[in-house]
């Protein structure tokens, strides 16, 4: 295996280059999530250093990537991030990787509205990636070759290279499925091993609140997939080298980091830093707020912890510093924190009061999608006539006060108020956008936080 990495290293006329592909699926649910982290643990367990990637803007796959992997998970997606974005992101976290692993999203031609974009197989032919399709087999024989022929055939620019056969019955189901199937199959997993990962009311739990036992996965795909054949038939990818700050940090933005905020693009934290930031990690519920220019708090499930978020210190000290300036952007549950309370069926837990107006939890999904945004208020975030890109996904609404003032005006989504976000007040903005760093310039952001350094 050794041998063959080095081979593939010295064909790339010096440039460090390694195996890498993409696994996709037929549609949801067929077990991608599974294979991915399977294979990952299995070529873990051998002692190599696996780069995790996932398609799309989910938060919590790339937990559970990182977990075990080692190395954090980066999001591809070309709606948010732009084709550039993506080889830009993909080729830097290559550094000091043996193999990179793309987790796919949804089926593999499924993107927004209907169209290749955002896609797993849009991905796959941005990067030159091979595809390893994961097709649920359960109650299938020569149906399953008619599934391969239909996805292989559907686009030709995606190199399919073979298929991941999951739910096999038997030894006898697995023999027919091979008398049909035309591609390579790399694995067959067997129905009772699929593991069964809890849920939660905004998908899967993090990848830090595991419960699935790795050693055990890792051990499945060992015995059930041919993973040096995966291995050998991975094309390179080539690394571009870590990317070089553009200046000297020249500013402190503190990062909301633990169990209640834990949804960061990592691209978005890189250019931070890449723009001269020197990022400090606290914990609202157990910190209290650092010596910092300026603040950064993502999303998360701050209602799950509202009480304690309701007796840290950290909550007065943050709304003192909004009141006095310091620019401030929360995310979703950021946007919850920053609000004067949320408000669920347990009763009502006060929160930062930063910003005009509350959370009310909701029992049903109030969105879902990709989200874009005009900048049309002054805010320390980004200038006037910008577009942000992101994505929206919680349950619950945010009610404001009547006269609130918003930065941020909705071409698609929902955001907080008929196609408003990014609520305003004094030098803090908050809203549902999970924005991404890579569709606009953050210079801004670093900006502000350098003049209120100043002050």
């Amino acid at each position: 295996m050794r041998t063959a990495m080095t081979e593939i290293e010295s064909s790339c006329g010096g440039v460090r280059c390694i195996p890498s592909l993409l696994i996709a699926g037929t549609h949801s649910g067929v077990g991608k999530t599974t294979v991915t982290m399977g294979l990952m643990a299995a070529l873990r367990a051998r002692g190599l250093k696996v780069q995790p990637f996932k398609v799309g803007p989910d938060f919590i796959d790339p937990s559970h990537h990182s977990a075990i992997c080692g190395r954090t998970s980066r999001n591809l997606d070309p709606f948010m991030m732009g084709e550039e974005g993506v080889r830009r992101s993909f080729s830097s976290a290559l550094e000091g990787a043996d193999v990179a692993i793309v987790e796919g999203a949804m089926g593999i031609f499924d993107g927004m509205d209907g169209t290749e974009i955002g896609s797993s197989a849009q991905v796959a032919k941005i990067l030159g990636l091979p595809v390893l399709l994961v097709i649920n087999v359960h109650g299938m024989s020569r149906s399953a070759a008619a599934l391969e022929k239909g996805f292989a055939e559907y686009d030709q620019d995606v190199r399919l290279a073979g298929t991941i056969l999951n739910q096999v019955g038997s030894e006898r189901h697995l023999a027919m499925l091979k008398s049909c199937l035309h591609k390579p199959i790399y694995a067959a997993l067997p129905r009772e091993r699929e593991m069964e990962m809890k849920s939660r009311h905004l998908g899967l739990v993090m990848g830090f609140e595991k419960e699935h036992d790795v050693t055990a996965l890792a051990a499945w795909l060992e015995k059930h997939a041919a993973i040096d054949e995966i291995l050998s038939l991975s094309a390179p990818a080539c690394s571009a080298g870590t990317e070089k700050p553009l200046g000297q940090r020249s500013v402190r933005i503190g990062i909301a980091k633990d169990e209640a905020f834990c949804f960061y693009y990592y691209d978005n934290l890189r250019e931070l830093e890449r723009q001269g930031a020197e990022l400090i990690y606290f914990s609202p519920l157990d910190d209290d707020l650092p010596d910092v220019d300026g603040l950064y708090i993502g999303g998360g499930y701050p209602e799950l912890h509202a009480d304690r978020l309701e007796s840290s210190p950290a909550r007065r000290q943050i709304k003192r510093a909004s009141e006095d300036g310091m620019p401030i952007y929360g995310e979703c549950g950021g946007l919850m924190y920053l609000g004067r309370a949320i408000e669920m069926e347990t009763g009502s837990f006060q929160m930062v009061g930063a910003l005009p107006g509350y959370t009310i939890m909701t029992k049903r999904l109030a969105a879902l999608g990709y989200a874009q945004a005009e900048v049309v208020g002054e805010n320390p975030i980004a200038g006037m006539g910008k577009i942000l890109r992101g994505h929206e996904f919680h349950y619950s609404r945010f009610s404001c006060d009547r006269d609130a003032h918003f930065a941020f005006r909705l071409g698609r989504g929902k955001g907080i108020q008929e196609g408003w976000d990014g609520l305003m007040e004094h030098n803090t903005v908050g809203g549902y956008l999970h924005a991404h760093f890579f569709s606009f310039s953050v210079e801004r952001f670093i900006g502000s936080c350098r003049n209120y350094r100043k002050k």
